[in-house]
C-alpha cells in the first residue's frame, strides 16, 4: 500500500518540532540562545549526522515531497519571523541613541559587505554569491547579546540601548541590501542593462515608499476601526496575519524585492497600533511562529546543510570569513558608535554585542541557497556560511561577558527581550 506523503509529513514535523524544542531548552540551560540549539538540532537530524528522512519509516518516493512541504512551512516561518522583528520596532529607543544607532547600524551592515564580498569573489565565486555572502554577514542577531546583557543586569545601560537601536537599523539596511541583490541578480535579462537597473531601482523605491506609507498610516487606523466594531481577539489576529502575508506577496509580485521585506514593513506599521491591539497581534503571531513555524525553519536550515561538504579546500575561506565576521562588526558598529559620540570602551562593547549573526543572516543565506547562488564555485558556499553563523552565535555570549567585565551595575528588574 502506497503511503500518503501528507501522513508522513505529520511524522516528520512531529520529530522536527520535538527535537527542536528539546535542543532549544538544552541550549538555554547551557546559557546559549535557543536558536543555537534549534540549528544544531537541524544539523543532527540532517545529512551531516542522522539524515532522518532516509530512515525506513519514510517511503523513498515520498521523501522529496516531504522535504518540499517542510521547506514551504520554513518559508512561512521566515515570513513570520521578520513580521515579529518589525513588530518590535520602538522609535523611542532609536531617538534616545539616534546618532549612534544610525551610524553604527549603517556602517555595521555596509562594512561586512565591503570586506566579505571581494574575499569570496577572489575565492572563485560569482558576484551574486559573493554579495549574498556579504549581506548574510551584514545582519546581526540582537536577541543573543540582549539576553546576555539582561542576565548581567546591563540591558538598560547606554550600550544596551545602543545595541537594540543599532541592531534595528542594521537589520533594516541588511534587508534592503538583500532585496536589492535579489532584484538585480535574480533575472538574467536585466543583468548588464543600465536602463533595466534604473527601472529595478525605481520599482524598489516606489514599492518601499508606497508600502511604507500604507503600513505606517493606514494599517494602525484600520486595526483600530476593526477593533471598534469587532471585539474578537481572533479577528484582529487573523487580519494582522493576512496583512503580513499580503505585504509579503506584494513585495515580490509588485516591488521585485524579497517577501520578508514586505512582512517586515507590515510589522513596523502594526507596531504603531494601541498597546492592547499590539499585544493581541504579538501573541497570535508569536504562538504561530515560535511554537510551530520558526523551529521548522531553523531545523530545515540544518536539514539542508551537510557540514561534511566543507572540504579542506573550503577551510581557508571559512576561517577567513569567521575572522571578518568579528572584525567587520567591531570596525563598522564600533566605529559608527565612536563617531556618534561614544567613548572607545563604549563603542567597543557595542561592536562586540553585534558580532552574533543568527535569524536574519540565516534568512538571507537561505534566499541565496534557494536562488542557486552558492552552487557555482570550487565548493558549495552555504555550509561554510552556516558554520560562520553557528560559531558567531556561540562565541558572542562569552565575548560580551568579557567586554563588560569591568563595567559593574547592580541587577535591576528588566523586561526580557522577546526577540
Amino acid at each position: 500500500m502506497e503511503a500518503n506523503p501528507v501522513i508522513e509529513l505529520f511524522l516528520a514535523l512531529a520529530i522536527v518540532i520535538l527535537v527542536a524544542k528539546a535542543a532549544g531548552g538544552a541550549a538555554r540551560r547551557l546559557h546559549q540562545p535557543r536558536v543555537f540549539g534549534e540549528l544544531l538540532a537541524g544539523v543532527i537530524l540532517g545529512p551531516t549526522l542522522l539524515d532522518f528522512l532516509h530512515w525506513g519509516v519514510f517511503q523513498p518516493e515520498n521523501i522529496h515531497l516531504v522535504e518540499e512541504m517542510i521547506h514551504t512551512l520554513a518559508e512561512l516561518g521566515v515570513l513570520f519571523l521578520m513580521f515579529m522583528v518589525g513588530l518590535e520596532v520602538h522609535l523611542s529607543e532609536l531617538l534616545a541613541v539616534g546618532r549612534v544607532a544610525v551610524l553604527g547600524g549603517i556602517l555595521g551592515a555596509v562594512i561586512p559587505v565591503a570586506l566579505v564580498t571581494p574575499v569570496v569573489q577572489a575565492a572563485g565565486f560569482s558576484i551574486e554569491a559573493a554579495l549574498f555572502a556579504g549581506v548574510t554577514l551584514a545582519a546581526t542577531s540582537v536577541s543573543i547579546s540582549a539576553q546576555t546583557l539582561f542576565e548581567l543586569g546591563l540591558l538598560r545601560t547606554k550600550e544596551g540601548s545602543a545595541l537594540l537601536a543599532s541592531a534595528l537599523i542594521d537589520d533594516v539596511v541588511a534587508i534592503l541590501l538583500v532585496s536589492f541583490v535579489v532584484a538585480t541578480t535574480g533575472s538574467g535579462e536585466s543583468e548588464g542593462s543600465a536602463s533595466s537597473l534604473v527601472l529595478i531601482v525605481a520599482q524598489i523605491v516606489i514599492y518601499l515608499v508606497v508600502a511604507g506609507l500604507f503600513a505606517w498610516f493606514v494599517l494602525p487606523r484600520l486595526m483600530e476601526q476593526i477593533k471598534r466594531y469587532s471585539s474578537g481577539v481572533r479577528t484582529i489576529a487573523a487580519l494582522s496575519i493576512a496583512a503580513a502575508l499580503l505585504f509579503g506577496w506584494a513585495a515580490e509580485a509588485l516591488g521585485g524585492v524579497a517577501a520578508i521585506t514586505g512582512a517586515f514593513i507590515a510589522g513596523v506599521g502594526l507596531s504603531r497600533t494601541p498597546h492592547e491591539i499590539k499585544d493581541q497581534i504579538e501573541e497570535a503571531a508569536m504562538n504561530i511562529a515560535y511554537a510551530f513555524l520558526v523551529p521548522v525553519f531553523f531545523v530545515s536550515v540544518g536539514l539542508g546543510t551537510d557540514l561534511k561538504e566543507i572540504s579542506t579546500a573550503a577551510l581557508p575561506l571559512t576561517g577567513l570569513m569567521i575572522v571578518l565576521a568579528v572584525v567587520s562588526k567591531l570596525i563598522g558598529v564600533g566605529g559608527g558608535a565612536r563617531l556618534g559620540g561614544f567613548t572607545n570602551a563604549e563603542a567597543f562593547r557595542v561592536g562586540v554585542c553585534m558580532v552574533s549573526r543568527g535569524e536574519v543572516g540565516l534568512i538571507i543565506a537561505s534566499l541565496g541557497l534557494t536562488a542557486g547562488a552558492f552552487s557555482n564555485g570550487a565548493f558549495p558556499l552555504f555550509p561554510p556560511l552556516f558554520l560562520v553563523v553557528l560559531l558567531t552565535t556561540v562565541l558572542t555570549p562569552p565575548m560580551v561577558r568579557w567586554a563588560f567585565r569591568q563595567k559593574t551595575q547592580s541587577p535591576k528588574p528588566q523586561i526580557t527581550p522577546s526577540r
